[in-house]
Protein backbone atom coordinates (compact mmCIF):
# COMPACT_ATOMS: atom_id res chain seq x y z
CA UNK A 1 0.00 0.00 0.00
CA UNK A 2 2.92 2.54 0.83
CA UNK A 3 4.26 1.90 -2.54
CA UNK A 4 1.49 2.76 -3.96
CA UNK A 5 0.85 6.04 -2.38
CA UNK A 6 3.93 6.87 -2.79
CA UNK A 7 4.17 6.36 -7.15
CA UNK A 8 0.68 8.20 -7.24
CA UNK A 9 2.24 11.18 -5.46
CA UNK A 10 5.10 11.00 -7.16
CA UNK A 11 2.87 10.95 -10.21
CA UNK A 12 0.65 13.71 -9.22
CA UNK A 13 3.47 16.18 -8.22
CA UNK A 14 5.42 15.41 -11.98
CA UNK A 15 2.10 16.63 -13.23
CA UNK A 16 2.00 19.29 -10.69
CA UNK A 17 5.45 20.92 -11.48
CA UNK A 18 4.68 20.38 -15.37
CA UNK A 19 1.78 22.68 -15.26
CA UNK A 20 3.25 25.54 -13.36
CA UNK A 21 6.28 25.20 -15.80
CA UNK A 22 4.24 26.20 -18.91
CA UNK A 23 2.14 28.55 -16.75
CA UNK A 24 2.54 31.78 -18.68
CA UNK A 25 3.72 34.59 -17.07
CA UNK A 26 0.86 36.51 -17.72
CA UNK A 27 -1.38 34.06 -16.18
CA UNK A 28 1.32 33.65 -13.43
CA UNK A 29 1.33 37.65 -12.95
CA UNK A 30 -2.16 37.65 -12.64
CA UNK A 31 -2.65 34.93 -9.78
CA UNK A 32 0.25 36.78 -8.11
CA UNK A 33 -1.48 39.57 -8.08
CA UNK A 34 -4.39 37.64 -6.22
CA UNK A 35 -2.75 35.26 -4.29
CA UNK A 36 -0.88 38.56 -2.51
CA UNK A 37 -4.15 40.11 -1.75
CA UNK A 38 -6.01 36.86 -0.79
CA UNK A 39 -3.20 36.57 1.80
CA UNK A 40 -3.40 40.45 2.82
CA UNK A 41 -7.28 39.83 3.97
CA UNK A 42 -6.67 36.24 5.10
CA UNK A 43 -3.86 38.02 7.87
CA UNK A 44 -5.63 41.15 8.18
CA UNK A 45 -9.19 39.20 9.06
CA UNK A 46 -7.27 37.00 11.64
CA UNK A 47 -5.79 40.06 13.26
CA UNK A 48 -2.25 38.42 12.68
CA UNK A 49 0.69 39.95 14.52
CA UNK A 50 3.32 37.26 13.34
CA UNK A 51 3.77 34.69 10.61
CA UNK A 52 5.61 32.04 9.66
CA UNK A 53 5.57 31.36 6.32
CA UNK A 54 8.45 31.13 3.10
CA UNK A 55 10.01 32.57 -0.03
CA UNK A 56 8.64 31.01 -3.25
CA UNK A 57 10.63 30.00 -6.00
CA UNK A 58 9.85 31.05 -9.44
CA UNK A 59 7.42 28.15 -10.10
CA UNK A 60 5.37 28.28 -7.03
CA UNK A 61 2.49 30.86 -6.45
CA UNK A 62 3.98 33.84 -5.19
CA UNK A 63 4.33 34.99 -1.19
CA UNK A 64 6.48 37.67 -1.61
CA UNK A 65 4.35 40.45 -2.14
CA UNK A 66 2.36 39.10 0.90
CA UNK A 67 6.36 38.70 2.80
CA UNK A 68 6.67 42.59 1.62
CA UNK A 69 3.44 43.52 2.61
CA UNK A 70 3.53 41.90 6.13
CA UNK A 71 7.21 43.21 7.11
CA UNK A 72 6.37 46.71 5.80
CA UNK A 73 2.98 47.25 8.59
CA UNK A 74 5.44 45.42 11.48
CA UNK A 75 4.28 41.80 11.31
CA UNK A 76 6.45 39.71 12.61
CA UNK A 77 7.71 37.13 9.62
CA UNK A 78 9.53 34.20 10.17
CA UNK A 79 10.58 32.29 7.41
CA UNK A 80 12.01 28.17 7.49
CA UNK A 81 15.52 27.07 7.56
CA UNK A 82 15.73 23.10 5.83
CA UNK A 83 17.99 21.18 7.92
CA UNK A 84 19.61 17.99 7.19
CA UNK A 85 18.16 16.14 9.95
CA UNK A 86 14.35 17.03 8.77
CA UNK A 87 13.59 19.69 10.59
CA UNK A 88 13.35 23.14 10.01
CA UNK A 89 15.10 26.04 12.21
CA UNK A 90 13.10 29.44 11.35
CA UNK A 91 14.72 33.14 10.83
CA UNK A 92 13.08 36.54 11.26
CA UNK A 93 13.06 38.05 7.69
CA UNK A 94 12.55 41.81 7.27
CA UNK A 95 12.47 41.77 3.60
CA UNK A 96 16.36 41.94 3.42
CA UNK A 97 19.20 39.54 1.90
CA UNK A 98 18.11 36.15 0.62
CA UNK A 99 20.10 32.85 0.66
CA UNK A 100 19.76 29.15 0.03
CA UNK A 101 19.22 25.91 2.37
CA UNK A 102 20.66 22.25 2.42
CA UNK A 103 18.06 21.87 -0.64
CA UNK A 104 18.82 25.09 -2.71
CA UNK A 105 15.47 27.13 -1.55
CA UNK A 106 15.68 30.80 -0.83
CA UNK A 107 15.82 31.66 3.30
CA UNK A 108 16.51 34.70 5.15
CA UNK A 109 20.32 35.57 6.27
CA UNK A 110 18.77 36.85 9.87
CA UNK A 111 19.63 35.19 12.82
CA UNK A 112 19.10 31.58 13.26
CA UNK A 113 16.37 29.96 15.84
CA UNK A 114 15.35 27.24 17.09
CA UNK A 115 12.60 24.79 15.36
CA UNK A 116 10.36 25.48 18.61
CA UNK A 117 10.77 29.52 17.31
CA UNK A 118 7.17 28.70 15.27
CA UNK A 119 5.37 28.11 18.22
CA UNK A 120 5.13 32.26 18.75
CA UNK A 121 3.21 32.56 15.27
CA UNK A 122 -0.27 32.99 15.06
CA UNK A 123 -0.59 32.24 11.18
CA UNK A 124 1.49 29.44 9.58
CA UNK A 125 1.35 29.88 5.56
CA UNK A 126 3.10 26.72 3.88
CA UNK A 127 3.38 25.62 0.32
CA UNK A 128 1.74 22.40 -1.22
CA UNK A 129 1.83 20.65 -4.44
CA UNK A 130 -1.89 19.82 -4.22
CA UNK A 131 -4.50 19.89 -1.13
CA UNK A 132 -8.14 18.12 -1.40
CA UNK A 133 -11.29 19.46 -0.18
CA UNK A 134 -11.26 17.72 3.25
CA UNK A 135 -7.84 19.43 4.13
CA UNK A 136 -5.52 17.36 3.39
CA UNK A 137 -2.24 18.83 2.18
CA UNK A 138 0.28 17.33 -0.27
CA UNK A 139 3.85 18.57 -0.06
CA UNK A 140 6.91 17.87 -2.24
CA UNK A 141 7.97 14.89 -0.64
CA UNK A 142 10.90 15.81 2.45
CA UNK A 143 7.77 16.40 5.10
CA UNK A 144 9.23 19.08 6.60
CA UNK A 145 6.19 20.88 7.11
CA UNK A 146 4.15 17.52 8.61
CA UNK A 147 6.72 17.01 10.73
CA UNK A 148 6.42 20.67 12.27
CA UNK A 149 3.16 20.51 12.18
CA UNK A 150 2.61 17.41 13.68
CA UNK A 151 4.62 17.85 16.51
CA UNK A 152 3.09 21.40 17.54
CA UNK A 153 1.55 21.40 20.88
CA UNK A 154 -0.84 24.56 20.38
CA UNK A 155 -1.22 25.02 16.28
CA UNK A 156 -2.43 28.56 14.77
CA UNK A 157 -4.67 28.65 12.19
CA UNK A 158 -2.48 26.79 8.58
CA UNK A 159 -2.91 27.94 5.13
CA UNK A 160 -1.18 26.26 1.95
CA UNK A 161 -0.49 28.62 -1.30
CA UNK A 162 -1.91 26.80 -4.35
CA UNK A 163 -3.03 27.65 -7.79
CA UNK A 164 -6.92 27.15 -8.07
CA UNK A 165 -6.67 23.88 -10.19
CA UNK A 166 -4.22 22.63 -7.09
CA UNK A 167 -7.32 22.26 -4.88
CA UNK A 168 -8.92 18.96 -5.62
CA UNK A 169 -11.41 16.47 -4.50
CA UNK A 170 -8.90 14.08 -2.76
CA UNK A 171 -5.03 13.69 -2.79
CA UNK A 172 -2.98 10.23 -1.82
CA UNK A 173 -1.81 10.30 2.22
CA UNK A 174 -0.42 8.59 4.50
CA UNK A 175 -0.33 8.36 7.90
CA UNK A 176 2.07 11.14 8.66
CA UNK A 177 0.81 13.48 6.13
CA UNK A 178 -1.04 16.67 8.28
CA UNK A 179 -4.42 18.51 7.44
CA UNK A 180 -4.86 22.49 7.48
CA UNK A 181 -6.80 24.79 8.28
CA UNK A 182 -7.74 26.20 4.65
CA UNK A 183 -6.06 27.46 1.03
CA UNK A 184 -5.42 30.66 -0.13
CA UNK A 185 -5.72 30.53 -4.37
CA UNK A 186 -6.21 33.30 -7.15
CA UNK A 187 -9.43 32.78 -6.58
CA UNK A 188 -10.08 33.56 -2.82
CA UNK A 189 -9.64 31.73 0.70
CA UNK A 190 -11.13 28.49 1.64
CA UNK A 191 -11.14 27.36 5.21
CA UNK A 192 -12.31 23.63 5.72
Amino acid sequence: MHDDVSLEKRAMRAEIRERRRITTSTERAEADAAITRNLIQLATRLRSRSVSAYLSTPVEPSTRGFLAWACGTGIRVLLPISRSDGLLDWAPYDGAEEDEDVFGMPTPTSELLSPNAIDEVDLIIVPAASVDRSGMRMGWGRGYFDKTLGSMQQCPPVYAVIFDHELVDAVPSERHDQRITGVVTPSGIVAF
